[in-house]
């Protein structure tokens, strides 16, 4: 079992599962952690516990101290750089002629990498821009190609369901989604219906897919020929919640079975 704390971070929109390094931190504790390119600011939203080896990426980051008010004076400084940067790569793109929509940027606390988010319908040679930005802002810089469902994380909004947007609100990484799953919980395949404000697939139909996966395992599927005891018949329908199928028998119309019934 490793000692693992996890951490949620406001630039990257992600959670960190990191060795608390000997620090006993408790939910609502603000740190300075170690990331793959350097140094973020995050917030404890699970505090020290254990964790199976298997269940972990290791070797994990670690975390690096408390946060001090001179890591969150050097916090709020980056946010102005990398906005006004934001604008720069702006500018800086258009005049290369360049299609990228940019959509964040974030600096690393130890200003080891300033980061671009940006949206394109192609691939971009961003060489050029790269090399520029890195002249002015002195550091090594990540142009970041994401999707509209990243955009969506980063701008928020309201879903379908007329909640805030799960990606923006709780959602840490995307987990992949299927029409198979709508398909699954028998959900008209409209676009409108079962797409986000991003126009991809809604992550929430992650959520229930399971359940219904296992309340249908015993049941028979629609279109298949089942043998009830009044005889065969095709099943024209389903009900998972209540364990039923119904079944168009031939002589005597469609008649309901239940998962159960003998």
């Amino acid at each position: 079992m490793i000692d693992v704390v996890v951490i949620s971070c406001e630039v990257t929109k992600n959670i960190y599962y990191l060795s608390p390094n000997s620090f006993s931190l408790k939910v609502g504790d603000f740190v300075v952690f170690e990331a793959e390119e350097g140094e973020l600011i995050g917030k404890v939203c699970r505090a020290n516990y254990h964790e199976k080896s298997e269940n972990l990426d290791l070797p994990l980051e670690r975390v690096l101290r408390l946060v001090t008010n001179e890591d969150w004076k050097n916090h709020e400084k980056n946010k102005e750089i990398a906005n006004k940067a934001l604008l720069d790569a702006r500018k800086m793109s258009k005049s290369l002629d360049l299609e990228m929509n940019f959509i964040d940027s974030y600096y690393y606390l130890d200003h080891s990498q300033l980061v671009f988010l940006f949206l394109s319908e192609n691939r971009v040679d961003f060489r050029e821009l790269a090399k520029k930005l890195a002249a002015k802002y002195k550091t090594r810089i990540e142009l970041r190609q994401v999707g509209v469902r990243d955009k969506a994380k980063k701008i928020g909004g309201l879903g379908p369901c007329g909640l805030f947007l799960c990606c923006n609100s709780f959602l840490m990484d995307f987990n992949s989604v299927s029409i198979n799953m709508a398909k699954n919980q028998m959900l008209a395949l409209n676009p409108s219906k079962i797409n986000g404000i991003c126009g991809r697939l809604l992550c929430c139909l992650n959520y229930e897919n399971d359940t219904y996966s296992e309340l249908k395992k015993d049941l028979p599927k629609i279109g298949f020929v089942a043998d009830t005891p009044m005889g065969m018949g095709k099943v024209v329908s389903v009900d998972i919640f209540k364990k039923s199928y119904s079944v168009d028998l031939n002589e005597k119309g469609i008649v309901e079975f239940f998962k159960d019934e003998k």
